[in-house]
């Protein structure tokens, strides 16, 4: 060794000792509270106030009683019912006007686009001819009756005259020829009343009709076609009022597609929008075909949510499960179709989870933690059950793991129903509850999220 690289091992060397000793100088006056502690017992508890979980992200999940053995999971995703979409085409060619826009939530009663089209006052002018038709049977049918009144009169007197005459013993041989000639004419005036009715029944049902077809092809309800609005300082049936067809939302839910563009013309039955109801879902999962013995006919079901940071373990819904007609020999799978009974923020088309299915089974129940809250140390697993006297420590368990079925371990020992386990974080505790492959008994964090054993 040169003597210039002895002179530099030297500075290396001083620099070193200064430096552990005022790392042991500063340790032992930040530690000493610490010192006095690690006389006390050892324990496997880990301080973890508020601010500690905060910076490490930790969260805890409530144990379960579970049919952990009896249970079949199965992935799928969620995709809409047949019901959930609806569309809107035009009844009638004309020229369109959009008042949504896609991806718009929409309730009943909201308008979704206006249309004008040239076939509207042809249908229009058929419900007037109706009104018209009307109007002449009615004129008809008073002239009919007045005139079988008149007649009926005028006999009523000629019978009286005939009657005195007979009683003075004078005849009237005109009289008489009227008399008759009145009597016979009554039938034909009865005939055209009745034929004056008819005409009233058909212009009835030609309006009618009418009034049909344009309730149709407008979307308007009949009796608001014929109701008399108020229309340029008189009224008038709302029927003649409308120019411009308005056709609003039938159904709740979100726009999905603009067919048309606004203010093109396109012929009936065009599309013009759809929309879709978000919360009509259901999940369609693929069971083994080995599993139908166990399935049964009519299977209990849950749709729990996949592990998305935000979304609780806990946040599952129950649901009617049947078993579909699709089947694949080559994956050898069969589908399962799930119907939540309740609407989660999750739950969307496309969105992936999990079923569970509760089978005919003599496995009972048994307390079950999620298996992302157990961590594998060495050869054992451990998981970190939250101190019931004190919610601000930990405390590190060997984890007496039971019947596992991918997601939920059932744990023969150490536990309760209403502890609380470490689901994330776990793995940081894991690391904090070791040093150099030796596990620790005990320690606590700072809130910069190090670590401390009991003895530093």
């Amino acid at each position: 060794m040169t003597s210039t690289h002895y002179r530099m091992f030297r500075i290396l060397t001083v620099l070193a000792t200064l430096a552990i000793a005022g790392c042991t100088r500063e340790r032992g006056e930040a530690s000493a509270p610490e010192q006095e502690e690690s006389a006390a017992a050892a324990t496997n508890r880990i301080d973890i106030p508020a601010t500690v979980r905060k910076n490490l992200g930790i969260t805890f999940v409530k144990v379960e009683r579970r049919r952990v053995e009896s249970t079949i999971r199965v992935p799928g995703a969620f995709e809409l019912q047949p019901l959930a979409r609806h569309e809107y085409r035009l009844s009638l060619p004309g020229t369109v006007q959009l008042a949504v826009d896609q991806y718009q939530r929409i309730e009943p009663g909201d308008l979704l686009y206006r249309f004008r089209s040239p076939q509207w006052p042809e249908l229009q002018r058929e419900i007037i001819v109706g009104e018209q038709d009307i109007q002449s049977a009615m004129a008809d049918i008073e002239v009919a009756r007045a005139r079988i009144d008149e007649a009926d009169r005028r006999l009523v007197i000629m019978r009286e005259r005939l009657s005195s005459l007979t009683s003075a013993e004078i005849r009237n041989a005109d009289l008489e020829g009227q008399a008759a000639e009145m009597e016979a004419s009554l039938p034909r005036l009865r005939a055209e009343l009745r034929q004056a009715e008819t005409r009233l029944a058909n212009g009835e049902r030609t309006r009618e009709h009418a009034l049909h077809r344009a309730s149709v092809a407008s979307g308007i309800a009949e009796e608001v076609l014929s109701a008399e609005v108020p229309h340029q300082g008189r009224t008038a049936h709302a029927y003649r009022t409308i120019d411009w067809i308005e056709v609003r939302a039938t159904e709740p839910g979100v726009v999905e597609t603009l067919a048309l563009t606004d203010g093109s013309f396109a012929e009936a039955p065009s599309l013009v929008l759809s929309t879709v109801d978000p919360t009509k879902v259901r999940f369609r999962a693929m069971a083994l075909q080995s599993d139908l013995a166990r399935l049964g006919e009519s299977p209990e079901g849950r749709i729990v949510p996949p592990s998305i940071p935000g979304i609780p373990l806990s946040d599952g819904v129950g649901a009617s499960v049947l078993i579909g007609l699709e089947a694949h020999p080559e994956q050898r799978t069969v589908t399962l179709l799930a119907t939540p009974m309740e609407n989660r923020g999750w739950m969307r088309p496309g969105i992936s989870a999990f079923l569970e299915v509760v089978t005919e089974s003599s496995g009972g129940f048994a307390l079950a933690i999620p298996r992302a809250a157990i961590v594998k140390d060495g050869i054992t697993h451990v998981f970190f059950r939250r101190d019931p006297q004190d919610p601000n420590k930990a405390i590190r368990v060997e984890a007496d793991m039971g019947v596992d079925d991918g997601r939920w371990v059932a744990i023969n020992s150490g536990l309760s129903l209403n502890d609380e386990v470490v689901l994330d974080g776990v793995y940081e505790l894991k690391l904090a509850s070791e040093q150099g492959g030796a596990t620790q008994r005990g320690g606590h964090f700072h809130a910069d999220g190090t670590f401390h054993n009991k003895n530093e």
